[in-house]
Protein backbone atom coordinates (compact mmCIF):
# COMPACT_ATOMS: atom_id res chain seq x y z
CA UNK A 1 0.00 0.00 0.00
CA UNK A 2 2.72 2.22 0.39
CA UNK A 3 4.61 1.87 -2.20
CA UNK A 4 1.65 2.28 -4.46
CA UNK A 5 0.68 5.45 -2.71
CA UNK A 6 4.06 7.06 -3.09
CA UNK A 7 4.25 5.48 -7.12
CA UNK A 8 0.90 7.28 -7.32
CA UNK A 9 1.92 11.08 -5.13
CA UNK A 10 5.56 11.08 -7.37
CA UNK A 11 4.05 10.46 -11.01
CA UNK A 12 1.17 12.51 -9.98
CA UNK A 13 3.44 15.67 -8.52
CA UNK A 14 5.97 15.10 -11.09
CA UNK A 15 3.09 15.52 -13.96
CA UNK A 16 1.57 18.15 -12.15
CA UNK A 17 5.61 19.96 -11.98
CA UNK A 18 6.25 19.19 -15.73
CA UNK A 19 2.79 20.73 -17.13
CA UNK A 20 3.13 23.94 -14.92
CA UNK A 21 7.01 24.21 -15.77
CA UNK A 22 5.59 23.68 -19.98
CA UNK A 23 2.49 25.94 -19.70
CA UNK A 24 4.40 29.07 -17.26
CA UNK A 25 6.83 28.28 -20.07
CA UNK A 26 4.26 28.90 -23.05
CA UNK A 27 2.81 31.94 -21.30
CA UNK A 28 5.97 33.70 -20.85
CA UNK A 29 6.84 32.92 -24.52
CA UNK A 30 3.56 34.23 -25.34
CA UNK A 31 4.08 37.32 -23.86
CA UNK A 32 7.83 37.94 -24.57
CA UNK A 33 6.43 37.32 -28.25
CA UNK A 34 3.52 39.62 -28.06
CA UNK A 35 5.88 42.47 -26.20
CA UNK A 36 8.55 42.31 -29.35
CA UNK A 37 5.49 42.83 -31.74
CA UNK A 38 4.76 45.79 -29.60
CA UNK A 39 7.97 47.12 -29.84
CA UNK A 40 8.44 46.11 -33.29
CA UNK A 41 5.00 48.09 -34.14
CA UNK A 42 6.34 50.93 -32.01
CA UNK A 43 9.37 51.18 -33.99
CA UNK A 44 8.01 51.71 -37.12
CA UNK A 45 5.35 54.06 -35.98
CA UNK A 46 8.77 56.17 -34.87
CA UNK A 47 10.92 55.52 -38.16
CA UNK A 48 7.92 55.77 -40.29
CA UNK A 49 7.55 59.62 -38.08
CA UNK A 50 11.21 60.63 -39.07
CA UNK A 51 11.15 60.00 -42.68
CA UNK A 52 7.84 61.39 -43.27
CA UNK A 53 9.30 64.78 -41.40
CA UNK A 54 12.38 64.54 -43.74
CA UNK A 55 10.07 63.59 -46.75
CA UNK A 56 7.98 67.30 -45.83
CA UNK A 57 11.36 69.00 -45.72
CA UNK A 58 12.72 67.46 -49.18
CA UNK A 59 15.90 66.31 -47.01
CA UNK A 60 17.24 63.04 -47.93
CA UNK A 61 16.68 60.39 -45.57
CA UNK A 62 19.29 57.48 -47.01
CA UNK A 63 21.72 59.28 -44.03
CA UNK A 64 18.93 58.90 -41.30
CA UNK A 65 17.83 55.52 -42.19
CA UNK A 66 21.78 54.30 -42.20
CA UNK A 67 22.22 55.85 -38.64
CA UNK A 68 19.03 54.61 -37.00
CA UNK A 69 19.57 50.74 -38.59
CA UNK A 70 22.79 50.54 -37.42
CA UNK A 71 21.84 50.98 -33.83
CA UNK A 72 18.90 49.06 -34.40
CA UNK A 73 18.38 45.74 -32.96
CA UNK A 74 15.89 44.61 -35.73
CA UNK A 75 15.77 44.79 -39.83
CA UNK A 76 14.87 47.85 -41.11
CA UNK A 77 13.72 47.09 -44.88
CA UNK A 78 11.95 50.21 -47.02
CA UNK A 79 10.40 48.92 -50.11
CA UNK A 80 9.46 50.94 -52.77
CA UNK A 81 5.43 50.52 -54.45
CA UNK A 82 6.76 48.01 -57.58
CA UNK A 83 8.38 45.66 -54.64
CA UNK A 84 12.24 46.51 -55.01
CA UNK A 85 14.13 46.95 -51.63
CA UNK A 86 15.27 50.12 -51.46
CA UNK A 87 16.96 50.11 -48.03
CA UNK A 88 18.12 46.98 -45.79
CA UNK A 89 20.06 47.71 -42.77
CA UNK A 90 21.24 43.41 -42.70
CA UNK A 91 21.80 42.61 -46.51
CA UNK A 92 23.28 43.85 -49.65
CA UNK A 93 19.52 45.17 -51.46
CA UNK A 94 21.55 44.36 -55.11
CA UNK A 95 21.47 40.76 -53.81
CA UNK A 96 17.59 41.27 -52.46
CA UNK A 97 14.44 39.51 -54.49
CA UNK A 98 11.57 41.57 -55.53
CA UNK A 99 9.14 42.01 -52.49
CA UNK A 100 5.65 42.55 -54.07
CA UNK A 101 4.87 39.03 -53.67
CA UNK A 102 5.22 38.81 -49.86
CA UNK A 103 2.21 38.31 -47.78
CA UNK A 104 3.10 41.37 -45.38
CA UNK A 105 3.78 43.67 -48.55
CA UNK A 106 0.73 42.74 -50.41
CA UNK A 107 -1.41 43.65 -47.14
CA UNK A 108 0.49 46.60 -46.18
CA UNK A 109 0.04 47.70 -49.57
CA UNK A 110 -3.96 46.93 -49.39
CA UNK A 111 -4.39 47.87 -45.68
CA UNK A 112 -2.13 49.76 -44.56
CA UNK A 113 -0.48 47.59 -42.52
CA UNK A 114 0.56 43.78 -42.53
CA UNK A 115 2.37 41.35 -40.32
CA UNK A 116 3.66 37.71 -40.23
CA UNK A 117 5.52 35.42 -38.47
CA UNK A 118 7.81 32.93 -39.84
CA UNK A 119 9.37 29.46 -38.21
CA UNK A 120 12.59 28.23 -39.73
CA UNK A 121 12.85 24.45 -37.79
CA UNK A 122 16.89 24.29 -39.27
CA UNK A 123 17.60 27.33 -37.18
CA UNK A 124 14.97 27.24 -34.62
CA UNK A 125 14.06 30.53 -34.82
CA UNK A 126 10.48 32.98 -35.19
CA UNK A 127 10.79 36.15 -37.33
CA UNK A 128 7.96 38.43 -36.80
CA UNK A 129 7.55 40.69 -40.03
CA UNK A 130 5.82 43.92 -39.77
CA UNK A 131 4.87 46.52 -42.76
CA UNK A 132 3.40 50.21 -42.79
CA UNK A 133 2.32 51.85 -45.77
CA UNK A 134 3.75 55.06 -45.86
CA UNK A 135 2.11 58.52 -47.34
CA UNK A 136 4.21 58.02 -50.10
CA UNK A 137 3.19 54.51 -50.94
CA UNK A 138 6.69 53.11 -50.25
CA UNK A 139 6.31 50.17 -47.26
CA UNK A 140 8.30 50.23 -44.21
CA UNK A 141 8.95 46.77 -42.97
CA UNK A 142 10.50 46.19 -39.67
CA UNK A 143 11.44 42.56 -38.57
CA UNK A 144 12.48 41.18 -35.19
CA UNK A 145 13.72 37.44 -34.93
CA UNK A 146 13.56 35.70 -31.51
CA UNK A 147 14.13 31.79 -30.78
CA UNK A 148 11.21 29.37 -31.09
CA UNK A 149 10.10 27.21 -28.27
CA UNK A 150 12.04 24.46 -30.13
CA UNK A 151 15.27 26.49 -30.58
CA UNK A 152 15.27 27.66 -26.75
CA UNK A 153 15.14 23.75 -25.52
CA UNK A 154 17.77 22.93 -27.75
CA UNK A 155 20.01 25.49 -26.83
CA UNK A 156 19.55 25.15 -23.07
CA UNK A 157 19.32 21.43 -23.38
CA UNK A 158 21.56 21.57 -20.23
CA UNK A 159 19.80 23.48 -18.60
CA UNK A 160 16.08 21.80 -19.39
CA UNK A 161 18.08 18.48 -17.96
CA UNK A 162 19.12 20.22 -14.55
CA UNK A 163 15.55 21.34 -14.56
CA UNK A 164 13.98 18.19 -15.00
CA UNK A 165 16.26 16.30 -12.15
CA UNK A 166 15.24 19.44 -10.26
CA UNK A 167 11.65 18.68 -10.81
CA UNK A 168 12.09 14.48 -10.56
CA UNK A 169 13.84 15.12 -7.14
CA UNK A 170 11.03 17.84 -5.94
CA UNK A 171 8.68 15.19 -6.81
CA UNK A 172 10.38 12.00 -4.84
CA UNK A 173 10.61 14.38 -1.97
CA UNK A 174 7.10 15.66 -1.96
CA UNK A 175 6.17 12.28 -2.53
CA UNK A 176 7.42 10.40 0.37
CA UNK A 177 6.42 13.25 2.79
CA UNK A 178 2.82 13.11 1.42
CA UNK A 179 3.35 9.42 1.91
CA UNK A 180 4.37 9.55 5.18
CA UNK A 181 1.57 11.87 5.96
CA UNK A 182 -0.67 9.79 4.74
CA UNK A 183 0.55 6.54 5.59
CA UNK A 184 1.36 7.24 9.40
CA UNK A 185 -2.33 7.93 11.05
CA UNK A 186 -3.14 4.76 9.49
CA UNK A 187 -0.04 2.83 10.78
CA UNK A 188 -1.08 4.36 14.49
CA UNK A 189 -4.35 2.59 14.07
CA UNK A 190 -5.34 0.52 17.36
CA UNK A 191 -6.15 -2.62 15.24
CA UNK A 192 -7.63 -3.80 18.61
CA UNK A 193 -9.73 -1.14 19.36
CA UNK A 194 -10.30 -0.13 15.94
CA UNK A 195 -13.50 2.62 17.24
CA UNK A 196 -10.62 4.24 19.60
CA UNK A 197 -8.90 5.82 16.83
CA UNK A 198 -9.58 9.15 15.53
CA UNK A 199 -7.87 9.25 12.25
CA UNK A 200 -9.70 9.52 8.40
CA UNK A 201 -13.61 10.06 8.22
CA UNK A 202 -13.05 7.64 5.07
CA UNK A 203 -11.71 4.60 7.34
CA UNK A 204 -14.63 4.96 9.56
CA UNK A 205 -16.95 1.77 7.66
CA UNK A 206 -13.71 0.03 7.57
CA UNK A 207 -13.11 0.66 10.97
CA UNK A 208 -16.78 -0.39 12.33
CA UNK A 209 -16.39 -3.59 9.74
CA UNK A 210 -13.29 -4.39 12.04
CA UNK A 211 -14.85 -3.68 15.30
CA UNK A 212 -18.22 -5.90 14.20
CA UNK A 213 -15.54 -8.40 12.78
CA UNK A 214 -13.22 -8.24 15.82
CA UNK A 215 -16.35 -9.19 18.39
CA UNK A 216 -17.34 -12.25 15.65
CA UNK A 217 -13.89 -13.71 15.95
CA UNK A 218 -13.56 -13.52 19.55
CA UNK A 219 -16.40 -15.11 19.77
CA UNK A 220 -15.94 -18.28 17.79
CA UNK A 221 -12.10 -18.11 19.23
CA UNK A 222 -14.17 -18.56 22.61
CA UNK A 223 -16.12 -21.34 21.30
CA UNK A 224 -12.88 -22.57 19.46
CA UNK A 225 -10.94 -22.67 22.71
CA UNK A 226 -13.61 -24.02 24.84
CA UNK A 227 -14.16 -26.62 22.57
CA UNK A 228 -10.79 -27.83 21.98
CA UNK A 229 -10.18 -27.42 25.61
CA UNK A 230 -13.28 -29.68 26.59
CA UNK A 231 -12.15 -32.46 23.81
CA UNK A 232 -8.36 -31.86 25.30
CA UNK A 233 -9.57 -32.34 29.24
CA UNK A 234 -11.91 -35.87 27.83
CA UNK A 235 -9.10 -37.35 25.60
CA UNK A 236 -6.28 -36.71 28.37
CA UNK A 237 -8.61 -38.28 30.90
CA UNK A 238 -9.50 -40.98 28.96
CA UNK A 239 -8.37 -44.33 30.22
CA UNK A 240 -8.44 -45.79 26.49
CA UNK A 241 -5.22 -44.57 24.26
CA UNK A 242 -6.35 -42.41 21.03
CA UNK A 243 -3.88 -41.25 18.12
CA UNK A 244 -4.43 -39.21 15.21
CA UNK A 245 -1.74 -40.28 12.26
CA UNK A 246 -1.52 -38.39 9.10
CA UNK A 247 -1.85 -39.83 5.46
CA UNK A 248 1.78 -40.51 5.62
CA UNK A 249 1.82 -42.08 8.74
CA UNK A 250 3.23 -39.16 11.21
CA UNK A 251 1.75 -38.34 14.52
CA UNK A 252 -0.72 -35.37 14.58
CA UNK A 253 -2.25 -35.49 17.85
CA UNK A 254 -2.49 -38.34 20.89
CA UNK A 255 -3.78 -38.01 24.41
CA UNK A 256 -1.44 -39.32 27.89
CA UNK A 257 -2.90 -42.40 27.71
CA UNK A 258 -1.63 -43.64 24.55
CA UNK A 259 1.83 -41.66 25.11
CA UNK A 260 2.10 -44.02 28.27
CA UNK A 261 0.60 -47.02 26.29
CA UNK A 262 3.17 -46.64 23.00
CA UNK A 263 5.34 -44.07 24.26
CA UNK A 264 4.08 -42.38 20.97
CA UNK A 265 5.24 -38.41 20.72
CA UNK A 266 4.10 -35.48 18.18
CA UNK A 267 5.41 -35.86 14.52
CA UNK A 268 6.56 -39.30 15.53
CA UNK A 269 6.38 -41.90 12.52
CA UNK A 270 4.71 -44.83 13.61
CA UNK A 271 7.22 -47.44 13.19
CA UNK A 272 9.37 -45.50 16.23
CA UNK A 273 6.95 -46.07 18.50
CA UNK A 274 6.22 -49.66 18.64
CA UNK A 275 7.74 -52.66 16.19
CA UNK A 276 5.13 -55.25 17.03
CA UNK A 277 4.38 -56.27 14.18
CA UNK A 278 0.21 -56.35 14.66
CA UNK A 279 0.77 -52.79 15.33
CA UNK A 280 2.51 -52.02 12.51
CA UNK A 281 -0.18 -54.31 10.13
CA UNK A 282 -3.15 -52.96 11.95
CA UNK A 283 -1.66 -49.05 10.99
CA UNK A 284 -0.73 -49.90 7.71
CA UNK A 285 -3.67 -51.46 6.63
CA UNK A 286 -5.66 -48.65 7.65
CA UNK A 287 -3.57 -46.17 5.90
CA UNK A 288 -4.53 -48.35 3.06
CA UNK A 289 -8.22 -47.82 3.68
CA UNK A 290 -8.74 -50.49 5.62
CA UNK A 291 -9.73 -51.01 9.22
CA UNK A 292 -8.41 -53.20 11.51
CA UNK A 293 -7.96 -54.51 14.72
CA UNK A 294 -5.32 -56.66 16.68
CA UNK A 295 -4.32 -57.25 20.27
CA UNK A 296 -0.75 -56.15 21.44
CA UNK A 297 1.01 -57.07 24.79
CA UNK A 298 3.13 -53.67 26.43
CA UNK A 299 4.92 -54.18 29.78
CA UNK A 300 2.44 -57.04 31.07
CA UNK A 301 -0.63 -55.03 29.63
CA UNK A 302 -2.97 -56.66 26.97
CA UNK A 303 -4.61 -54.08 24.73
CA UNK A 304 -6.89 -54.06 21.97
CA UNK A 305 -6.44 -52.46 18.77
CA UNK A 306 -9.45 -50.47 16.43
CA UNK A 307 -7.30 -48.52 13.51
CA UNK A 308 -9.86 -46.64 11.42
CA UNK A 309 -9.28 -44.84 8.06
CA UNK A 310 -10.40 -41.34 7.58
CA UNK A 311 -10.55 -39.61 3.92
CA UNK A 312 -11.83 -36.28 2.91
CA UNK A 313 -10.44 -34.64 -0.05
CA UNK A 314 -6.87 -36.55 -0.69
CA UNK A 315 -6.35 -39.11 -2.36
CA UNK A 316 -4.85 -40.88 0.35
CA UNK A 317 -6.21 -42.27 4.20
CA UNK A 318 -5.42 -40.82 7.02
CA UNK A 319 -5.73 -43.29 10.60
CA UNK A 320 -7.53 -42.48 13.72
CA UNK A 321 -6.04 -45.75 16.23
CA UNK A 322 -8.20 -46.37 19.69
CA UNK A 323 -6.44 -48.46 22.28
CA UNK A 324 -8.32 -50.16 25.06
CA UNK A 325 -6.90 -52.12 28.01
CA UNK A 326 -8.18 -55.26 28.20
CA UNK A 327 -5.86 -56.72 30.70
CA UNK A 328 -8.64 -57.39 33.37
CA UNK A 329 -11.01 -58.81 30.83
CA UNK A 330 -8.31 -60.76 29.16
CA UNK A 331 -7.40 -62.49 32.34
CA UNK A 332 -10.99 -62.70 33.43
CA UNK A 333 -11.17 -64.74 30.27
CA UNK A 334 -8.34 -66.72 30.91
CA UNK A 335 -9.60 -67.16 34.52
CA UNK A 336 -13.17 -68.95 33.72
CA UNK A 337 -11.28 -70.56 31.21
CA UNK A 338 -9.24 -71.74 33.76
CA UNK A 339 -12.03 -72.04 36.63
CA UNK A 340 -14.29 -74.02 33.80
CA UNK A 341 -11.29 -76.51 33.57
CA UNK A 342 -10.62 -76.64 37.26
CA UNK A 343 -14.18 -77.09 38.24
CA UNK A 344 -14.61 -79.87 35.74
CA UNK A 345 -11.54 -81.73 37.38
CA UNK A 346 -12.44 -81.02 40.93
CA UNK A 347 -15.75 -82.30 39.87
CA UNK A 348 -14.97 -85.24 38.03
CA UNK A 349 -12.25 -86.64 40.38
CA UNK A 350 -14.44 -87.43 43.13
CA UNK A 351 -17.27 -88.47 40.69
CA UNK A 352 -14.99 -90.83 39.07
CA UNK A 353 -13.42 -92.50 42.38
CA UNK A 354 -17.49 -93.11 43.11
CA UNK A 355 -18.56 -94.23 40.15
CA UNK A 356 -15.42 -97.00 40.05
CA UNK A 357 -16.32 -97.89 43.87
CA UNK A 358 -20.19 -97.90 43.67
CA UNK A 359 -19.46 -100.23 39.99
CA UNK A 360 -17.21 -102.65 41.96
CA UNK A 361 -19.82 -103.18 45.06
CA UNK A 362 -22.80 -102.77 42.24
CA UNK A 363 -21.19 -105.97 40.54
CA UNK A 364 -20.38 -107.85 43.58
CA UNK A 365 -16.74 -107.85 42.09
CA UNK A 366 -15.25 -106.16 45.11
CA UNK A 367 -14.50 -108.88 48.01
CA UNK A 368 -16.57 -108.66 51.25
CA UNK A 369 -13.25 -107.58 53.33
CA UNK A 370 -13.01 -104.10 50.91
CA UNK A 371 -16.94 -103.05 51.06
CA UNK A 372 -16.45 -101.48 54.30
CA UNK A 373 -12.93 -99.59 52.75
CA UNK A 374 -14.54 -98.70 50.18
CA UNK A 375 -17.42 -97.71 51.47
CA UNK A 376 -15.21 -94.76 53.11
CA UNK A 377 -13.73 -94.06 50.12
CA UNK A 378 -16.87 -93.33 48.70
CA UNK A 379 -17.55 -91.20 51.97
CA UNK A 380 -14.78 -89.10 51.49
CA UNK A 381 -14.64 -88.54 47.85
CA UNK A 382 -18.62 -87.79 48.06
CA UNK A 383 -17.59 -85.41 51.30
CA UNK A 384 -15.04 -83.07 49.24
CA UNK A 385 -17.57 -82.65 46.44
CA UNK A 386 -20.06 -81.92 48.72
CA UNK A 387 -17.37 -79.00 49.91
CA UNK A 388 -16.12 -78.31 46.42
CA UNK A 389 -19.76 -77.46 45.46
CA UNK A 390 -20.45 -75.28 48.94
CA UNK A 391 -17.15 -73.59 48.03
CA UNK A 392 -18.64 -73.02 44.74
CA UNK A 393 -22.10 -72.07 46.24
CA UNK A 394 -20.81 -69.30 48.78
CA UNK A 395 -18.06 -67.95 46.04
CA UNK A 396 -21.46 -66.87 43.50
CA UNK A 397 -23.17 -65.87 46.69
CA UNK A 398 -20.34 -63.04 47.39
CA UNK A 399 -20.73 -61.73 44.04
CA UNK A 400 -24.38 -61.02 44.99
CA UNK A 401 -24.38 -57.21 46.26
CA UNK A 402 -27.30 -57.41 47.34
CA UNK A 403 -25.63 -58.94 50.59
CA UNK A 404 -24.54 -55.38 51.30
CA UNK A 405 -28.16 -54.86 52.62
CA UNK A 406 -27.78 -57.60 55.04
CA UNK A 407 -24.82 -55.71 56.64
CA UNK A 408 -25.20 -55.59 60.38
CA UNK A 409 -22.95 -54.92 63.82
CA UNK A 410 -20.76 -57.94 64.20
CA UNK A 411 -18.42 -58.46 67.40
CA UNK A 412 -15.02 -59.14 65.48
CA UNK A 413 -13.50 -60.55 68.84
CA UNK A 414 -16.33 -62.81 69.70
CA UNK A 415 -16.55 -64.01 65.71
CA UNK A 416 -12.38 -64.39 66.06
CA UNK A 417 -13.01 -66.56 69.50
CA UNK A 418 -15.67 -68.54 68.11
CA UNK A 419 -13.38 -70.04 64.79
CA UNK A 420 -10.45 -70.65 67.56
CA UNK A 421 -12.79 -72.91 69.24
CA UNK A 422 -14.41 -74.30 66.21
CA UNK A 423 -10.87 -75.37 64.91
CA UNK A 424 -9.29 -76.61 68.48
CA UNK A 425 -10.02 -79.92 67.50
CA UNK A 426 -8.53 -79.68 63.85
CA UNK A 427 -5.70 -77.97 65.34
CA UNK A 428 -5.16 -80.28 67.90
CA UNK A 429 -4.83 -83.47 65.64
CA UNK A 430 -2.35 -81.16 63.04
CA UNK A 431 -0.62 -80.24 66.80
CA UNK A 432 -0.44 -77.05 66.29
CA UNK A 433 -1.43 -74.29 68.77
CA UNK A 434 -4.07 -71.69 68.18
CA UNK A 435 -4.44 -68.34 70.08
CA UNK A 436 -6.39 -65.22 69.75
CA UNK A 437 -5.16 -61.78 70.98
CA UNK A 438 -7.46 -58.69 70.63
CA UNK A 439 -9.96 -55.76 72.04
CA UNK A 440 -13.55 -55.05 71.78
CA UNK A 441 -14.09 -54.08 68.11
CA UNK A 442 -17.37 -54.30 66.29
CA UNK A 443 -17.59 -53.29 61.97
CA UNK A 444 -20.38 -53.08 59.50
CA UNK A 445 -20.65 -56.69 57.97
CA UNK A 446 -22.51 -59.94 57.06
CA UNK A 447 -21.73 -62.51 59.95
CA UNK A 448 -21.90 -65.58 57.62
CA UNK A 449 -19.47 -64.31 55.41
CA UNK A 450 -16.82 -62.56 58.14
CA UNK A 451 -16.91 -66.58 59.71
CA UNK A 452 -16.23 -68.13 56.44
CA UNK A 453 -13.33 -65.37 55.85
CA UNK A 454 -11.80 -65.59 59.12
CA UNK A 455 -12.36 -69.44 59.43
CA UNK A 456 -10.47 -70.27 55.54
CA UNK A 457 -7.36 -68.29 56.95
CA UNK A 458 -7.25 -70.23 60.31
CA UNK A 459 -7.57 -73.42 58.78
CA UNK A 460 -4.96 -72.72 56.01
CA UNK A 461 -2.85 -71.53 58.78
CA UNK A 462 -3.22 -75.00 60.35
CA UNK A 463 -3.47 -77.45 57.31
CA UNK A 464 -0.18 -75.88 55.72
CA UNK A 465 1.83 -75.79 59.14
CA UNK A 466 3.95 -77.58 61.06
CA UNK A 467 3.44 -79.79 63.67
CA UNK A 468 4.20 -78.23 67.37
CA UNK A 469 3.66 -74.80 65.18
CA UNK A 470 1.72 -72.19 66.29
CA UNK A 471 -1.32 -69.93 64.49
CA UNK A 472 -1.54 -66.32 66.17
CA UNK A 473 -4.71 -64.65 65.32
CA UNK A 474 -4.64 -60.94 66.80
CA UNK A 475 -7.15 -57.83 66.13
CA UNK A 476 -5.91 -54.44 66.55
CA UNK A 477 -7.24 -51.09 66.25
CA UNK A 478 -5.59 -48.26 64.47
CA UNK A 479 -6.92 -44.90 62.73
CA UNK A 480 -10.54 -45.91 62.70
CA UNK A 481 -9.27 -49.17 61.10
CA UNK A 482 -9.70 -52.48 62.79
CA UNK A 483 -6.68 -54.81 61.30
CA UNK A 484 -7.37 -58.90 61.27
CA UNK A 485 -3.97 -60.58 61.30
CA UNK A 486 -3.30 -64.65 60.47
CA UNK A 487 0.25 -65.31 61.46
CA UNK A 488 1.55 -69.00 61.55
CA UNK A 489 4.90 -70.41 61.37
CA UNK A 490 4.19 -73.53 58.63
CA UNK A 491 5.70 -73.98 55.61
CA UNK A 492 5.41 -70.94 53.32
CA UNK A 493 4.44 -69.59 50.14
CA UNK A 494 7.75 -68.58 47.78
CA UNK A 495 7.17 -65.20 46.94
CA UNK A 496 6.56 -65.94 43.10
CA UNK A 497 3.11 -67.38 43.50
CA UNK A 498 2.33 -64.85 46.54
CA UNK A 499 -0.02 -62.65 43.75
CA UNK A 500 -2.07 -65.52 42.13
CA UNK A 501 -2.97 -67.27 45.85
CA UNK A 502 -6.13 -66.13 46.01
CA UNK A 503 -7.53 -67.17 42.33
CA UNK A 504 -9.87 -69.86 42.28
CA UNK A 505 -8.79 -73.30 42.39
CA UNK A 506 -5.05 -71.85 42.91
CA UNK A 507 -2.84 -74.17 44.32
CA UNK A 508 1.54 -73.60 45.08
CA UNK A 509 1.67 -77.28 45.71
CA UNK A 510 -1.42 -79.68 44.13
CA UNK A 511 0.04 -82.58 45.58
CA UNK A 512 0.10 -81.42 49.01
CA UNK A 513 -3.43 -79.85 48.48
CA UNK A 514 -4.56 -83.45 47.69
CA UNK A 515 -2.99 -84.42 50.76
CA UNK A 516 -4.89 -82.32 52.84
CA UNK A 517 -7.95 -82.22 51.00
CA UNK A 518 -8.16 -78.88 49.97
CA UNK A 519 -10.49 -77.41 46.97
CA UNK A 520 -8.36 -73.82 46.20
CA UNK A 521 -11.14 -71.88 46.91
CA UNK A 522 -10.41 -71.41 50.39
CA UNK A 523 -8.32 -67.97 49.73
CA UNK A 524 -10.45 -67.12 47.01
CA UNK A 525 -13.19 -66.72 49.52
CA UNK A 526 -11.22 -64.54 51.49
CA UNK A 527 -10.54 -62.30 48.66
CA UNK A 528 -13.84 -61.68 47.66
CA UNK A 529 -15.37 -61.55 51.71
CA UNK A 530 -13.02 -58.61 51.90
CA UNK A 531 -13.91 -57.09 48.58
CA UNK A 532 -17.42 -56.92 49.66
CA UNK A 533 -16.67 -55.22 53.07
CA UNK A 534 -14.58 -52.75 51.31
CA UNK A 535 -11.29 -54.28 53.08
CA UNK A 536 -7.49 -54.90 52.03
CA UNK A 537 -5.31 -57.66 51.78
CA UNK A 538 -1.69 -57.93 52.73
CA UNK A 539 0.53 -60.87 52.53
CA UNK A 540 3.99 -61.97 52.85
CA UNK A 541 5.75 -65.21 53.66
CA UNK A 542 8.91 -66.85 53.66
CA UNK A 543 9.71 -70.25 53.35
CA UNK A 544 10.12 -72.87 56.14
CA UNK A 545 9.31 -69.81 58.06
CA UNK A 546 5.68 -69.21 57.97
CA UNK A 547 2.88 -66.76 56.44
CA UNK A 548 1.37 -63.85 57.45
CA UNK A 549 -2.12 -62.33 55.95
CA UNK A 550 -3.70 -59.14 57.51
CA UNK A 551 -7.52 -57.99 56.59
CA UNK A 552 -7.91 -54.02 57.29
CA UNK A 553 -11.40 -53.23 58.21
CA UNK A 554 -12.85 -49.51 58.10
CA UNK A 555 -14.53 -49.09 61.50
CA UNK A 556 -17.94 -46.46 61.02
Amino acid sequence: MKRRIFTSIFFASLLTLILTFAFVSAILYNNAATSIKREVRNESIYISEAIKSYNENTIDISSYLNSAGAKSLNRITLISSDGTVTYDNFAQIQTMDNHSARPEFIDAMKTGQGEITRFSDTLGESTYYYALKLDNNDVLRIASTTKSILGIVTESIVWFILIFIFIILISLLIARLLTKAVVKPINKLDLDNPLSNDTYEELSPLLLRMEKQKKEIKTRMDELTKTRDDFNFITDNMSEGLVIFSEKGYVLASNKSANKILGISQKQYYLESCRDSSYIELIESSLNGKPHTAKINRSGYTYQLFASPVKEESKNFATVLFITDITEKDQAEQRRKEFSANVSHELKTPLTSILGYAELISKEIAKKEDIPRFGELIHREAARLLQVIEDIIKLSKLDEADLIKEFEDVRLDELCLTVINDLKQKALGYKVKCSFEGQKTIIKGYFPILYEMIYNLCDNAIVYNKAEGSVILTLEKNDNKAVLTVADTGIGIPQEHLPRVFERFYRVDKSHSKDTGGTGLGLSIVKHAASLHDAKIDISSKINKGTKISISFNIN
